[in-house]
């Protein structure tokens, strides 16, 4: 169990939801799906449904820098700037640390670094190769804000952002550092386009997770950045559990048993018991395999009761960033701006497949009990790794 609670002190996100505390939790209550559009750039001649960003994002200047990925970044970053900022002078830029996770960094940008220089014979002078290193974005980030503490990212594919939490912690526990930042970015790439569709894993509209009629995800793309640090806040980070089958490179266990695994880790490392969970967030990709085996393992620990849905029909899959996103949903369920304790409706069509376990998907009229809440997060990659996040309300009357 945890031996001392850890809180979430600030938090900022730009995804297909939007930007803004206030928007993207509306079009999340709403079931919004504004930002999943048809696109035709990722993979040239043929149309696929993504979940874009839509806003404007921040201009950098700075040669060599302004990947999509950084871009978005600092798009997530404006709404944690003000607590940075007190962190900072209370602690020093070398007691404030950064771990990000990503699956793409600046791959866009080489994309197109290649074509020039396959027709061209030169890159853009512009463009420069660490761009599109996987560490990139916590070496921007962490000389953009001038923080000299430890920065690093974590690249585990799909759980990257939601592992960073487990490191986060460590950094504050161990006397690294008395505050971290952490959080998750990726940005639509044909790479990634043309590497889920080549797994035929890539839905032919938007994603039906749970459906008898699912057919593959939609990737998308966003960042979300969070403060972690001792000092309370309303919502805090109750517990993580990671595991790691390798049942397959690509696949994962049939029957869920790390997926099991890393909630029952999550809940031994919160003290709580799985009754005392009031909503989860699935992994709910809508591919055959994962929600197959993500429903066995849900119900085995938490039984049919448990209202559960995935956001990937709002968002995509956004990969490397998913776990910080989708925390960050939770984080804004959690807030005081969610003062009727409404839950985001589960979109699909509405045809269960017989083959999976009975779990309690949400729907419209879906709410939350008597607080405080407490809410899960799962989120499983490639190579069988997994985790699972639990985020709660604090009794602090600070509001968010």
């Amino acid at each position: 169990m945890s031996s001392s609670p850890f809180f979430l002190s600030a938090m900022g996100m730009v995804c297909a939801l939007g930007s803004g505390h206030e928007e993207i939790l509306a079009n999340l209550l709403s079931g919004s799906q504004q930002g999943m559009v048809e696109d035709t750039t990722c993979m040239p001649g043929k149309a696929v449904t993504l979940g874009k960003v839509c806003v404007d994002l921040p201009v950098i200047e700075t040669k060599g820098e302004s990947s999509r990925n950084n871009r978005l970044l600092l798009a997530a970053f404006e709404s944690i700037q003000g607590e940075v900022d007190r962190l900072v002078q209370r602690f020093g830029a070398d007691r404030v640390g950064i771990v990000l996770g990503t699956s793409t960094s600046g791959t866009i940008e080489a994309e197109q670094a290649m074509i020039a220089h396959l027709s061209e014979g030169e890159y853009p002078s512009h463009y420069q190769y660490r761009i599109q290193e996987m560490g990139d974005p916590s070496r921007f980030l962490a000389g953009y804000l001038g923080l000299t503490g430890p920065a690093y990212t974590v690249s585990t594919a799909c759980s990257s952002s939601g592992k960073v939490f487990a490191s986060g912690r460590n950094l504050i526990r161990t006397g690294l550092c008395d505050a971290v930042i952490v959080g998750g970015v990726d940005s639509l790439c044909q790479l990634t386009v043309h590497g889920f569709s080549a797994l035929e894993s890539v839905s032919t509209g938007i994603c039906q997770p749970f459906s008898v009629n699912r057919d593959g995800i939609n990737i998308g793309e966003g960042a979300a950045l969070f403060t972690m640090t001792t000092e309370a806040a309303p919502v805090a980070l109750l517990g993580v559990g990671e595991s790691s089958d390798a049942w397959h490179i690509s696949a994962p266990h049939p029957e869920g048993k790390g997926a099991q695994k890393a909630m029952e880790c999550a809940l031994e490392d919160a003290g709580l018991q799985a009754e005392e969970i009031h909503y989860l967030n699935l992994h709910g990709t809508a591919t055959p395999l994962n929600d197959a085996m993500e429903s066995q393992a849900v119900f085995r620990v938490f039984g049919d009761k448990l209202c559960c849905s995935s956001s990937k029909t709002m968002t995509g899959h956004t990969l490397g960033a998913a776990g910080a996103i989708e925390a960050g949903l939770c984080w804004l369920l959690l807030s005081s701006m969610n003062d009727n304790g409404r839950l985001p409706p589960h979109l699909w069509d509405g045809q269960p497949d017989p083959e999976l376990a009975d779990i309690a998907l949400t729907h419209s009229r879906s709410s939350l009990p008597t607080s405080p809440w407490r809410m899960m997060s799962n989120s499983f990659a490639f190579g069988g790794s997994n985790v699972s996040l639990i985020l709660g309300q604090t009794d602090t009357e600070a509001t968010l």
